[in-house]
């Protein structure tokens, strides 16, 4: 076999114990940083499909990266030098995306897809190829024989795949629900950048100078970065969340979930609704028959939980059952807005497409579509096979209220359209009036029932304009209906004008 580098020839391998330890430690860390740093990039950019993809994706370019570099770097300098830099500074990179994210997120604030594209790569892509350099170069020391070079390799690749399966299921299952973001990425960078001081000392060598000058640079960054602050109140299982005061109404609050305005609840007065579309779906609410009689309700999705106080101020003795995904938000909300549940009012957490078959078949009068991933309907939310199983909880005369956000040219709010039309008896839209007669961008809200919606619909609010069935079938005319097996939500949806 030909030597390396002057001094790596005659060095011993590592003990394959520990050889298997640190490319599982260094690869499951780059899988970590991955999942968490679509959690840190989410409150500037959002939390949608293209952004996950992009942080996805530049993670897998600094593997590759970090898999050619390691390999080149390990026949050109001396493995056992190289070995504790690749790891201090990987932890030490991994550590700085913290403040890196949080510099870069509030200039680049909304800045969309490629502002996401642009942090991922300063951010993470780094740190991602320096880890995965750990691999190779651990392969380079322990390979002594041309004989069993594939039984090495094979080896050392297993127990870096398996760092990164337990790295993966590790953050989605015991990571994320037990520690805050930050301290979670702090953590597992310290354990890595130990591993490398650690080898260090055992072989008696000191990390590079460029690893040592990256350290040193990456310190700077996280001492002038910090000062940013974390942009959550609490951080819950699917949100960063906040809580915003109203300047102008001492009593009113509005949550924030990422990047999104999400409810506005007012501490004092549960009928007042902020938003233009609560209001039209509480004029909705307010024209079932009969008046002020209470109402069987579920409400898909609680945010702020602004519908359902309404519901049970407006109508007292109404029985309504909120199911929402992420019960750290169901705890802020209580904490911070002043969320009292009881008989007639509770809560199923879990994923509304599976709590909503506990539901029995005509129970409700009324079901509210209020569920957002960022700006779009979850998709599993949006299509006909979900469509009927609200058709299923409701009864015959029963309202189907649901909002959707889009712009022109309004793709998704379209095929949602035409998804309720192909499962309900009566389909109307209420929204702010567009070009040409057709309904303009923002909220919009789709009403839905098997019976006539012409009490239901009225007079909208002032600004808004409803269309009826046959207007919001010319609507949709040629977009094709959401099913289970092809509903591109995230694709369809216009963010902005």
């Amino acid at each position: 076999m030909t030597p390396g580098p002057a001094g790596d020839a005659g060095a011993p391998p590592l003990p394959p114990a520990l050889a298997a330890a640190l490319v599982f430690v260094a690869s499951g860390a780059v899988l970590v940083l991955e999942i968490l740093g679509i959690r840190l990039l989410a409150p500037y950019v959002g939390l949608t499909l293209e952004t996950t993809t992009t942080v996805i994706g530049a993670v897998l370019a600094g593997i590759a990266a970090g898999a050619a570099f390691g390999g080149r770097a390990a026949d050109e300098v001396d493995a056992r030098r190289l070995l504790p830099g690749l790891l201090i500074g990987g932890g030490v990179l991994g550590a700085s995306t913290v403040p890196l994210v949080r510099l870069l997120g509030t200039g680049l604030q909304n800045g969309g897809d490629g502002a996401a594209l642009m942090i991922t790569l300063i951010a993470l892509f780094p740190a991602a190829t320096v880890l995965s350099a750990v691999t190779p170069t651990v392969a380079k020391l322990q390979l002594r024989d041309l004989e069993v070079a594939g039984s090495v390799v094979g080896r050392l690749s297993a127990w870096a795949t398996a760092g990164a399966l337990v790295g993966t299921f590790g953050t989605g299952f015991v990571i994320v629900p037990l520690l805050p973001t930050d301290v979670a990425v702090f953590a597992v960078s310290a354990v890595v950048a130990a591993l490398g001081a650690g080898i260090a000392l055992r072989q008696g060598t000191r990390p590079t100078r460029s690893a040592a000058g990256v350290g040193v640079g990456a310190l700077v960054v996280a001492a002038t970065t910090l000062a940013v602050g974390a942009p959550c109140d609490t951080e819950t299982t699917y949100h960063c969340a906040r809580v915003v005061a109203d300047g102008e109404r001492a009593s009113g609050r509005t949550l924030v979930l990422d990047d999104l305005r999400h409810s506005y609840v007012d501490l004092r007065d549960p009928r007042h609704l902020e938003f233009a579309y609560a209001r039209w779906m509480g004029g909705a609410i307010d024209r079932m028959a009969p008046a002020g009689a209470p109402l069987d309700a579920v409400f898909v999705g609680g945010g702020g939980f602004t519908l359902p106080r309404y519901v049970r101020a407006t109508r007292p003795g109404s029985r309504s059952r909120v199911l929402e995904v992420d019960a750290a938000l169901v705890d802020l909300v209580r904490r911070r807005l002043g969320l009292r549940t009881g008989p007639g009012l509770r809560v199923h957490t879990g994923d509304a497409r599976v709590t909503l078959r506990g539901e029995p078949a005509a129970s409700a009068d009324l079901v509210v579509g209020d569920a957002f991933g960022n700006l779009s309907v979850p998709w599993h939310l949006a299509t006909v096979e979900f469509a009927r199983d609200i058709r299923r909880v409701l009864r015959p005369d029963g309202l189907y209220a649901l909002n959707v956000i889009d712009h022109e040219p309004l793709g998704l709010v379209r095929a949602v359209s035409a998804t309720l039309l192909r499962v309900f008896g009566d389909v109307a839209l209420v929204a702010e009036p567009g070009a040409g007669g057709r309904p303009g961008g923002g909220n919009l809200v789709l009403l839905a029932s098997e019976a006539p919606l012409a009490s239901h619909v009225g007079s909208p609010a002032r600004g808004a304009r409803a269309w009826d069935r046959a207007a919001v079938a010319r609507f949709a005319a040629g977009a094709d209906v959401l099913r289970d097996d092809d509903a591109p939500a995230d694709q369809l949806l216009t963010p902005r004008p």
